[in-house]
């Protein structure tokens, strides 16, 4: 058997993804820097109503994994949902996908290159923010750029580190909270859900307004379907990760934002620093705090890491189609498409400026426009797949096994979760605000890039 893919345009990738590390890079996508950075600063602004919000994007996000896991059986891909967007939807489905897609990764390595420096700040405060932002986009380049097997394994090892931590967390937390014990002079316990101005300190529209971050933290769960088309047994192994993800979103996230919730009243949270440094620092336990400061920073490493991986797939699929530079579809001698990597990664220099000009407002205003790329590429997948199940209706194709539960009428309630998220992101304030505003000029950019697009395929087609 030969150990390589071939993909629409048949170009080979080399299927040197197993298992362990498919499974571990789907548990990876599940957990990043969105729960372990981002939840502190949210936690401060609405309080334990946090949860409530972490819940209802876990919903949502869980029927998206089931529209993924469908459209995946159906036809592995590297191209992943814009190869799914182009078949059921248009041509133009899929330049619009792919490119929000990599607006979404470009912002959030920007973001993740801003938690990184974060974090790298609480041990050399005096090295400036955009210098370890550098050195870290530099190591992470090198490792995409060598072999889709060394990603896999330093993802592999990557994740291990964030799932170990989390159930650390979860295990010594619960026993924190049954025990009531004293953390830097507060009580720990469920009265911290509702005695510090109730459950909704702010108001359930603050605690709405926090559902584009939160989106934004369960971003990266779509990166196991961008693998199948170079993992082995993709139709074996894709399901197992794909539930995998499911429950987790569940245990890490919901669970981790109730017991943070739990252990310290809300005000004690800041956007500053990880909500888990706050809770093991306040402890008073020598050294647990840059233990944790050393996960969450692998963490943000993981999700960079991730997304360079990612956007090279997507992008030589656009390339393929000539819908993105051309530069952005060549692939080096180990089958690693080089091109979309140092495109992407050039993206991810603008993070290195911004940690010089507005370090303090680089991580929200990254995060924001992220979030529309995220709510673009889940409703693509949802879409896709009810395209998908009326192919089948008709008799064109026969569905997977496994499918999507409950449709079409969870493929239209999760589409119209994203579209009052994104409503909600027009009535925030500061970044949210600003993302919400630049849709008009996306939208403008996507349309003319598709006519430019349309017109030089028309030219070479006749």
């Amino acid at each position: 058997m030969d150990s390589r893919v071939v993909t629409e345009t048949g170009d080979n990738y080399t299927k040197a993804l197993g298992n362990r590390q498919v499974q571990m890079i789907a548990i990876g996508g599940a957990i990043g820097v969105g729960l372990f950075l981002g939840a502190g600063g949210k936690l401060h602004t609405a309080g334990p109503s946090l949860v409530l919000s972490y819940a209802l994007c876990g919903i949502a996000a869980y029927f998206v994994m089931r529209a993924l896991g469908e459209l995946v059986l159906h036809q592995p891909s590297s191209g992943s949902f814009v190869t799914y967007a182009r078949k059921f939807i248009g041509p133009w489905a899929g330049f619009v996908s792919g490119w929000m897609y990599w607006l979404n990764w470009a912002m959030t390595g920007i973001a993740e290159i801003t938690a990184v420096a974060i974090y790298v700040h609480k041990w050399l405060p005096d090295v400036p923010q955009w210098i370890t932002a550098l050195v870290a986009l530099g190591v992470l380049v090198a490792v995409n750029l060598v072999s889709v097997k060394l990603f896999g394994e330093l993802e592999f090892w990557f994740s291990v580190v964030k799932v170990l931590a989390i159930v650390v967390f979860l295990v010594t937390a619960v026993g924190l909270v049954l025990a009531g014990a004293n953390i830097g002079g507060e009580k720990a316990g469920v009265q911290n859900l509702t005695s510090h101005g109730g459950f909704f300190p702010a108001g359930l529209g603050i605690a709405l307004m926090t559902l584009q971050a939160v989106v934004f933290a369960y971003s990266a769960i779509e990166v196991v379907g961008i693998a199948a088309g170079e993992t082995k047994d993709a139709r074996k192994v894709l399901p197992k990760a794909i539930n995998g993800v499911v429950w987790r979103i569940g245990v890490f996230y919901v669970g981790s934002v109730l017991l943070l919730a739990m252990l310290l009243p809300w005000p004690f949270y800041s956007g500053d620093e990880s909500p888990f440094v706050t809770v093991f620092s306040r402890l008073g336990i020598g050294g647990i705090g840059d233990v944790m400061n050393a996960v969450v920073l692998t963490a943000a490493l993981s999700s960079c890491n991730s997304g360079l991986y990612s956007t090279g797939r997507i992008l030589r699929a656009l390339a393929d189609h000539g819908e993105a530079p051309k530069f952005t579809g060549k692939m080096n001698s180990s089958h690693v498409p080089y091109g979309g990597i140092l495109f992407t990664s050039a993206a991810y220099v603008l993070g290195v400026v911004l940690n010089y000009l507005v370090p303090s407002e680089a991580f929200d205003i990254a995060t924001a426009v992220a979030s529309l790329g995220v709510v673009a590429t889940w409703a693509t997948l949802v879409f896709s797949q009810m395209r998908l199940r009326e192919a089948a209706l008709r008799g064109e194709l026969e569905r997977p096994s496994y499918r999507m539960p409950g449709a079409p009428y969870t493929n239209w309630g999760t589409l119209a979760f994203l579209l009052m998220v994104v409503i909600l992101m027009g009535f925030s304030d500061g970044a949210e605000e600003i993302a919400f505003y630049s849709i008009p000029v996306i939208a403008l950019v996507l349309v003319v890039g598709w006519r430019l697009v349309s017109r030089r395929q028309a030219k070479t087609q006749s």
